[in-house]
């Protein structure tokens, strides 16, 4: 059966929208942020801070399983640190080999290191020998640094590197998030490899789902950016019953808005909190009028109690919702 992840979205998708998104269902797995290995061992501190459904099981409120995702340059360090790691049982363990961030990048991290595919299968390998055979260890690629050319390389390193699955973002690290993908280089890639290949980039509608399916050849997919705009696309896509957004689905991204705010207030200080509830909104503004209506409406609020007020205003039952573990 095919699978739906929801991806790693650096400064979005933390353990509050992950417990949101997951709550509404279709998702097999998820995957934190990442964690930043430089030159020491990090304390648990620090993953179970970034990944409090550590303490749960590596699991979400909803049960869905969070592998802890790691990135740096190293091959000892990130060994180490993921044995280290494993001894909170992680639903599991990914490398990124993605992020196009230039501060990232800067410090040869993420997308950086795709033109030395042999340091990838080194730090592949040392990681997967380090980590009990129990907890999955995969990878999340794009496809290069300016252009394509070393893409099979190193999906070859990773392959031999002992990664069990294999995320491909159909991007390049200078194609940053423009629309343009290049979804049939995905498909080169499943071709020659054995390990599972899950595809991602520039799904925002069942349409799009089934598109990049088609092309890539690939049953798997994970969503970012497009799961975030529509909150209900992993369940659309499960149950084949609506391609689009309705007006239904938004008595029921209302519920889901009001827990989302709770849990924001009670986990950020009050001058961080408003900038995560625009974030969300600003970007379900793609797929939802309704959204957009709500974004016009706290736009120039600085403090949570008028946000709070401008959204009951909106017809959110902001006494109903309750925070809940991760």
């Amino acid at each position: 059966m095919s699978r739906i992840v929801l991806a790693p979205m650096e400064g979005l998708a933390d353990d509050v929208l992950r417990a949101v998104l997951t709550a509404a269902g279709g998702y097999d797995w998820c995957v934190t942020e990442f964690v930043r290995v430089t030159t020491t061992l990090l304390p648990h501190s620090c993953y179970t801070r970034l990944s409090p459904e550590l303490k749960h099981g590596s699991r979400t409120a909803s049960g869905t399983p969070v592998r802890i995702q790691l990135l740096g340059s190293d091959p000892v360090l990130l060994a180490q640190n993921a044995a280290h790691l494993a001894r909170l049982a992680p639903a599991g363990i990914d490398l990124n080999f993605g992020c196009p961030t230039p501060l990232v990048n800067r410090n040869r991290g993420g997308a950086a290191l795709l033109d030395e595919p042999e340091l990838l299968q080194r730090i592949a390998g040392a990681v997967r020998a380090a980590v009990p055979v129990a907890i999955p260890v995969t990878a999340k690629m794009r496809l290069g640094i300016e252009d394509t050319a070393r893409a099979l390389d190193c999906a070859l390193a990773l392959e031999a590197g002992g990664m069990q699955e294999l995320v491909v973002h159909a991007r390049t690290k200078q194609d940053g998030y423009r629309p343009l993908v290049r979804w049939e280089c995905v498909a080169r890639i499943r071709e020659a490899v054995k390990l599972p290949i899950i595809a991602n980039g520039e799904v925002w509608t069942v349409a799009d789902y089934r598109k990049i399916c088609a092309v890539t050849g690939c049953p798997d997919v994970m969503l970012g950016r497009g799961a975030v705009a529509d909150p209900l696309l992993a369940r659309r896509i499960r149950d084949g019953r609506s391609e689009h957004a309705t007006a239904d689905d938004w008595q029921v991204l209302k519920i889901m808005l009001a827990g989302f705010w709770t849990r924001v207030q009670a986990k950020l200080p009050p001058h961080q909190s408003p900038g995560r509830l625009k974030q969300w909104l600003g970007l379900m503004r793609r797929s939802y009028p309704q959204a957009e209506r709500l974004f016009g409406a706290i736009r120039e609020a600085r403090r949570a109690p008028e946000i709070s007020a401008a959204l009951q205003r909106g017809g959110l039952n902001l006494a109903a919702a309750h925070p809940q573990p991760a």
